[in-house]
């Protein structure tokens, strides 16, 4: 039976955000918000081990408290200039013990509010699946194209539109070989793509959000508060 292992890209800055430190730390409930993206991967018993790919010249991973997430969590200092070239050098590591045929969940680290439930619903949906695939929802505005002016363009159809989310899930061996051939992809399925395959979109929820500016950071705390009212 195929494994599971989780890659977490965190090298980057979070420039877009504006705080003085990289997103992936800055508190969310008492806790860097990465600690919460790793703890809903690492609830999942199936996923055997997750590793947080690094800057080379992270100064805030070592000044947090990681050992209540257990022994399944580990770190690689070898981060890149870009997510894929980051996700490619997990990759590398994941190597040591991963198969071309495991999977691989790559998830956002400034994605904390994953629900076990879409977590359950990709591993179900996929487990046979030739190629693989992500969590994503369908596009319920109206999309608007603009002009360099910042005017509207162009209104787009949205019918068959999805917006990516993570994880998204690919065999090792598949997933490396893709991003080695295209490194200018902003995820992991645009990899996919470029190589003619087609990856299943299975339904996330809004809920699993990104953090991207400071006013998601304060919509990830009423999510994860009002999970944890429902569960407690």
């Amino acid at each position: 039976m195929p494994r599971h292992f989780a890659i977490v890209p965190a090298a980057g800055s979070g420039s877009r955000f504006g705080a003085e430190k990289p997103k992936q730390y800055l508190d969310l409930l008492g806790r860097p918000l990465i600690y919460h993206t790793l703890s809903a991967l690492l609830a999942c018993p199936a996923i055997e081990r997750v590793w947080v790919v690094l800057a080379p010249d992270d100064p805030w991973w070592r000044r947090y408290n990681w050992t209540e997430l257990g022994h399944r969590l580990e770190t690689v200092a070898c981060g890149g200039a870009t997510r894929a070239e980051s996700v490619g050098n997990g990759l590398c590591a994941a190597a040591m013990v991963a198969a071309d045929d495991d999977w691989i969940l790559v998830h956002d680290a400034a994605r904390p509010c994953l629900d076990p439930r879409m977590l359950t619903a990709l591993l179900t949906e996929l487990a046979d699946d030739p190629v693989g695939g992500l969590l994503a929802v369908p596009v319920a505005d109206t999309v608007k194209q603009a002009d360099a002016d910042g005017r509207v363009a162009a209104t787009l159809p949205r019918d068959g539109l999805w917006q990516a989310q993570t994880p998204q899930m690919f065999r090792h061996g598949l997933l490396r070989v893709a991003l080695e051939n295209n490194r200018a992809v902003t995820d992991e399925a645009g990899a996919i793509e470029a190589m003619g395959l087609a990856p299943k979109l299975v339904r996330g929820g809004a809920s699993n959000l990104k953090v991207t500016w400071p006013a998601d950071l304060a919509l990830a705390a009423m999510i994860l508060r009002a999970r944890k009212c429902i569960s407690g």
